[in-house]
């Protein structure tokens, strides 16, 4: 990579960042409420989200058997899958993120945005859903978020999304399974 490459990436991505999310800036805390109590209205006719009271415990053997190799790696043992590897990234239809350990709903597409980050990112999450815990795995201090239900790693919440809750769930793809909603005539 030359000179120029470098610099043109590196005052470019603070425009990825601000377009990302300029379409969520207009919300309101009463906007965010909304989004957060209505993502049941978006679930298919007969599909009915497990309890995340109801945890999940299986065997690593249970756990491979189950889930692909990248997906078991994310979920599992914490990892990471590169950037703009997921199509749920460009995931726009209506419908509901769920968790591809044990499909307990985490997120809606209403709480969805484009960060430029190159993963799904969300600036808030469904009530009860994840669970969160220090990181330190890059030295400094992160905070990182798992499936409350299965305890699978979803990703890491950052200060740097949208108002008002100026959060960036930014989510593993891999970790993911999308639901679109019956209503959805894509």
């Amino acid at each position: 990579m030359n000179r120029r490459t470098l610099i043109g990436l590196l005052l470019a991505s603070p425009l990825a960042l601000f377009a990302g999310f300029s379409a969520a800036v207009n919300r309101t805390k009463d906007d965010i409420a909304r989004v957060r109590a209505g993502w049941g209205a978006l679930l298919p006719t007969g599909f009915s989200p497990p309890d995340p009271a109801d945890t999940v415990s299986r065997s690593d053997g249970e756990w491979r058997q189950r889930l692909s190799s990248a997906a078991y790696y994310v979920l599992r043992e914490e990892g990471t899958e590169r950037q703009f590897t997921s199509p749920l990234n460009d995931e726009h239809r209506d419908g509901v993120f769920l968790c591809a350990g044990c499909d307990l709903p985490l997120f809606s597409s209403g709480m969805k945005y484009d960060s430029g980050t190159g993963w799904p990112s969300f600036f808030t999450h469904i009530p009860g859903a994840l669970g969160t815990k220090k990181d330190f795995k890059l030295v400094w201090p992160r905070t990182e978020y798992h499936c409350i239900r299965c305890g699978g790693h979803q990703g890491h919440v950052f200060g740097d999304g949208p108002p008002p809750t100026n959060e960036r769930w930014c989510n593993n793809g891999v970790a993911l399974r999308f639901l679109a909603s019956d209503t959805d005539d894509s």
